[in-house]
């Protein structure tokens, strides 16, 4: 049973009339200025840019925290911050979970770009256009962006629809379109130029006419992607549906939102990792393997030394494998120090709550019955501070207390008696 929220809601108009729009102006060219096959892959090339433009400007300004699957080196220490940037005068937020995301998806959008021009713009040739249709297509290049952004504007932002969105989902429909502009693109310059005999068996394929593609072919092209935008709006609507009624069909995803923290009721202690426990914590081997990711980089740097070894260029060998040494060592201690280096922990008789210094916001609470498991651990570093770490765990994450000096004051707040400790008491 469908209820609440209308499937309407979630294909707005402007969303509607943009579309329309995208694909209005390709056909009128088609039909009424005479563009050929070039002036269209032009055409998809700046749109596919304008439509990346307006994802990434989405993903900024998202109401939602990003999901990780794992806990990535500093993905997972901003995600874990829960703190989003306020913008003057407005109710919009810039999520920090957002950063890593915008620094993995606009070098991958400028890869996706170059690439899908290099398949379409490249293949019918850039020189082939000419002047007077270039000026006409960056006009409906024009007419698209403020399309989209008029779309963008209203649904967006002053409809509020960043609230429902994280940067990951609000990237998601431009990695589709993507491949059907790219991969479109790419074959059907290849087969219409084979068909109309442009390109002989040894000439390359950046050798096609695109004046020799007749206007129905390309009236073709342009209903086949209208087709395409049009499901991509259908696939709106079955997620709308999935997520309005009971059934569970696997379309949508539901971005996590901002829990509200409580804080202790009354403050008994008050407790901060070892000084130099958050200088040298992200060095010790229990954080080297729950963060492989510093021991991928530098395998990557030792690979590249490899290559100048066989050059025999010792000097920048020598460079790159301290490089390997040094680089992953400073993220381990950066990410650490973003994790631990402002947290405090306040205890009380019935709760523990992480409190981050710096952003001034609270990042978890735990309380004696949310538990499933209490231990206390001590690495080299404790051992060689003298400290403990306490690790609560929990059914959808595990809580680290690094380099306590006295963790008692958490550890009495638990019904249970912390396994571990029996051993730390014979030491």
């Amino acid at each position: 049973m469908v209820s609440g929220k209308t499937l309407q809601h979630y294909t707005p108009p402007s969303e509607t009339t943009a579309i329309i729009v995208a694909n209005a102006l390709p056909l009128i060219g088609v039909v009424a200025l005479g563009w050929d096959l070039a002036a269209l892959v032009f055409l998809y090339w700046f749109e596919l840019g304008i439509l990346s433009f307006w994802a990434l400007v989405k993903a900024v300004f998202a109401g939602r925290p990003s999901e990780f699957d794992s806990d990535p080196l500093f993905a997972g220490a901003l995600a874990s911050k829960r703190t989003a940037v306020p913008l003057p005068f407005t109710n919009v937020e810039i999520q920090l979970s957002t950063l890593p995301v915008l620094a993995v998806t606009i070098p991958i959008f400028t890869l996706v770009w170059f690439f899908v021009g290099v398949t379409t713009v490249g293949v019918v040739g850039p020189n082939t256009l000419e002047s007077s249709a270039l000026e006409m297509v960056v006009l409906s290049s024009v007419g698209i962006f403020l399309s989209e952004g008029a779309s963008t504007l209203v649904e967006y932002f002053y409809r509020q629809g960043y609230r429902d969105h994280s940067a990951q989902t609000a990237i998601q429909g431009i990695f589709i379109r993507s491949g059907v502009i790219g991969i479109g693109g790419l074959l059907t310059a290849t087969f219409v130029g084979l068909a109309a005999d442009s390109v002989s068996g040894d000439d390359p394929i950046t050798a096609i006419d695109p004046t020799l593609v007749g206007p129905p072919i390309l009236v073709g092209i342009v209903l086949v992607k209208f087709s395409f935008d049009l499901g991509g709006l259908y696939r709106n609507r079955l997620v709308a549906f999935d997520e309005a009624s009971a059934l569970e069909l696997g379309w949508a995803y539901e971005p996590p939102t901002e829990e509200t923290i409580e804080p202790v009721s009354a403050v008994g202690d008050r407790m901060r990792p070892a000084a130099r426990g958050r200088l040298f914590g992200g060095l010790s081997p229990s954080n080297v393997r729950r963060h492989p990711g510093a021991l991928v980089v530098s395998g990557f740097i030792l690979t590249v030394s490899l290559l100048f070894a066989l050059g025999r260029v010792w000097d920048i060998v020598l460079s790159l494998v301290g490089a390997s040494l040094v680089v992953p060592m400073g993220l381990l201690t950066i990410d650490y120090g973003l994790r631990y280096g402002a947290v405090e922990y306040r205890s009380s008789d019935d709760a523990v709550v992480a409190y981050d210094r710096f952003f001034q916001t609270r990042l978890w609470r735990i309380e004696p019955w949310d538990e499933t498991g209490l231990r206390v651990e001590r690495d080299r570093i404790d051992r060689w501070l003298d400290t403990l770490t306490v690790v609560i765990e929990c059914p959808d994450r595990e809580l680290r207390l690094s380099h306590l000096y006295d963790p008692e004051p958490i550890l009495d707040v638990f019904d249970r008696r912390a396994s571990g400790t029996e051993r730390m008491e014979r030491m």
